[in-house]
């Protein structure tokens, strides 16, 4: 006879305790089966994930009759001495509402470029200030910042060590955050920050959101996940106090959100990270589109992903 398989000598084992608890200890006693409590529903509603735009449409990130914001660039020191420098789009009505505050995504480039990437137009760039001008005119998505750092040099495909913030989380919480709460009128706690990321970017947001979920209340993964097995098994050993903690789901506003294209080079490493948050319960949204590792991809996932930031739920 065959050996039987990993998997399904497991689920017979289980199926067979499950026979057990159910045979009455007595006969002629009948014992009620055994029930698995049900999955409770999110700290907010949940939402309903727009439909992607086409491939070929570029109709959402064209330059409109609209209201638009604006992008600027902001030059600073970072905690290890280095001259960075970021960009940041302000929401139409910023400079003639003085009085209003505003929810920040935080949002990551790929290897290979740099904080002038989501921000740039044409086919190597995101149009990000002309996808949230258009989405804002519409009431599709709320006014917010958007702040694009340059992680070049610290973003790793590495995790980062249990209680050891790397250095892009580093920049993060002792520069980038802080600055940003002084400089512009945010609101300056969890709720209205989201961490979003392409590529190498999306590493940005795995191993500096995850351990900081008090920091961030929604993150958004396009293109990504962990290249070989060590470092898939790195992050789900670092990381297993938050993957197995009942109470994250609780701190995610929104559930966690991974994309990829089916021909896209980090399917597999994303479908890999994602089969961690299915096992361990953690609600999610896994989009799988047309194309592949390409902007064509990452507008439309901001496209998508920025009308269901922000939920007006309530609660931190």
């Amino acid at each position: 006879m065959r050996r039987i398989s990993g998997w399904l000598a497991s689920a017979l084992a289980a199926a067979s305790m499950m026979a057990s608890a159910q045979t009455p200890a007595v006969p002629g006693q009948t014992v009620p089966p055994v029930r698995m409590a049900p999955p409770k529903a999110g700290v907010c509603p949940l939402p309903i994930l727009p439909a992607l735009p086409a491939m070929d449409d570029a109709s959402f990130y064209a330059q409109k009759d609209v209201p638009h914001g604006k992008v600027e660039q902001v030059q600073y020191k970072n905690f290890a001495a280095a001259d960075k420098r970021l960009h940041v789009y302000l929401p139409p009505g910023y400079e003639q509402n003085p009085t209003t505050r505003y929810p920040v995504l935080y949002l990551n480039h790929g290897g290979g470029g740099d904080d002038s990437k989501w921000s740039a137009t044409g086919a190597s760039g995101g149009s990000a200030h002309l996808i949230l001008d258009n989405l804002i005119a519409a009431g599709k998505a709320k006014p917010m910042l958007v702040v694009m750092p340059s992680t070049r040099g610290c973003a790793s495909a590495t995790p980062s060590a249990p209680g050891k913030d790397d250095a892009c989380t580093q920049e993060f919480l002792k520069d980038i955050i802080p600055m940003i709460d002084a400089r512009y009128r945010t609101r300056a706690h969890r709720a209205s920050r989201a961490l979003a990321g392409l590529s190498m970017g999306g590493f940005v947001v795995l191993h500096t959101g995850m351990p900081h979920l008090d920091t961030f209340s929604e993150l958004y993964v396009y293109s990504s996940g962990h290249i070989n097995e060590s470092t898939l098994k790195q992050f789900e050993d670092n990381f297993a106090p938050v993957l197995k903690d009942p109470a994250t789901n609780d701190l995610f506003r929104v559930p966690y959100y991974m994309a990829a294209g089916e021909t896209d080079i980090a399917l597999k490493n994303g479908q890999k990270v994602m089969a961690l948050f299915n096992q361990n319960g953690i609600r999610n949204f896994w989009v799988l589109s047309s194309g592949g590792h390409e902007w064509a991809n990452w507008r439309r996932y901001l496209h998508q992903t920025a009308q269901i930031m922000f939920p007006d739920c309530g609660g931190q």
